[in-house]
């Protein structure tokens, strides 16, 4: 037992810098970066059904946007070291007003043919991905050991939650994407239902 302790000390000790990552850290990356993968071939698949110039322009720009973040995080990932340029911030072009309400509407339903595709259910795909994309890169950078990559993985997920928004706010506006409101008594009853808490004085 004492000799298997020091030759795994002595693997530690002569450990790479690149190598600096552990089992379970690379197996989440590896989670997150096929899943980016998907993301960015699915929005070229998608864009070529798309017809609303407004989701067109979306899309490309969402794509750069991702396809970028995607090389600076695979260049981290072989690496350990920081990339050779930052990361960036997403800058949605969406006004962030949102329609609240509920108007009549058709039931949706599964398509019989990709020629029924259209905006509302382009723009639903995409928001599913976004989502998706958030989450894995949240359960990511908890796990990942690597400080640098760790980074990126963290700062790669408010980028993922304006993208989301961007889209929701495109289908919002469209009425896609209804938001139903609680009556205002219920509503109120909700945003009081909570007082801030009292400082306390910690003991030494």
């Amino acid at each position: 037992m004492q000799l298997t302790m020091n030759n795994n000390t002595s693997k530690t000790a002569t450990m790479t810098p690149q190598v600096n990552q552990g089992g379970h850290s690379v197996f989440d990356v590896h989670e997150v970066l096929s899943g980016i993968i998907d993301t960015l071939d699915q929005y070229l698949l998608l864009q070529q059904h798309t017809k609303d110039p407004e989701l067109v322009d979306i899309i490309n720009r969402q794509h750069q946007f991702i396809l970028d973040q995607y090389n600076i995080m695979v260049e981290s990932f072989k690496s350990g070291q920081d990339p050779s340029r930052p990361t960036s911030s997403y800058k949605m072009t969406q006004s962030n007003e949102v329609v609240y309400g509920l108007n009549p509407s058709q039931p949706r339903k599964p398509i019989q043919n990709v020629s029924e595709l259209n905006e509302q259910g382009i723009s639903g795909h995409m928001l599913g991905l976004l989502k998706q994309g958030a989450g894995s890169l949240t359960m990511a950078s908890l796990e990942c050991t690597n400080p640098v990559l760790r980074r990126i993985l963290a700062d790669s997920i408010p980028n993922f939650v304006e993208m989301a928004y961007e889209v929701f706010l495109y289908q919002n506006k469209h009425q896609y994407y209804q938001v139903p409101q609680l009556a205002p008594q219920d509503m109120q009853q909700l945003l009081n239902g909570y007082a801030p808490g009292a400082n306390r004085t910690m003991m030494n």
